[in-house]
C-alpha cells in the first residue's frame, strides 16, 4: 500500500467546521466539531484517492503547506 501525503484547512464558521484539502478540487467536508470535520475530510480524500488510482490518474502530493493568517480592513 501506497502512503500518500495532504494537506487540510480547517476553519470555524456560522454552520460548524469546514474542511478542504487544497491538492483535490472541489474536495471539502463539513462538521460539528473540529475532530469530526477531520474525520470527514479523511474520508472524502480517501473516495478522491481510490477513484484516482481505478481512473489511473497521478495523486497530487503536498511537497509544502505555509499558512497565514491575514486581516484586511475596509478603506
Amino acid at each position: 500500500m501506497d502512503e500518500y501525503r495532504f494537506s487540510a484547512v480547517i476553519g470555524k464558521d456560522n454552520d460548524g467546521w469546514l474542511a478542504v484539502c487544497p491538492e483535490f478540487q472541489e474536495c471539502w467536508a463539513r462538521g460539528r466539531s473540529y475532530e469530526e470535520a477531520l474525520d470527514n475530510i479523511k474520508d472524502a480524500i480517501q473516495v478522491r484517492v481510490e477513484d484516482s488510482l481505478g481512473d489511473n490518474e497521478d495523486i497530487p502530493q503536498a511537497e509544502a503547506v505555509n499558512f497565514t493568517m491575514l486581516r484586511l480592513a475596509n478603506p
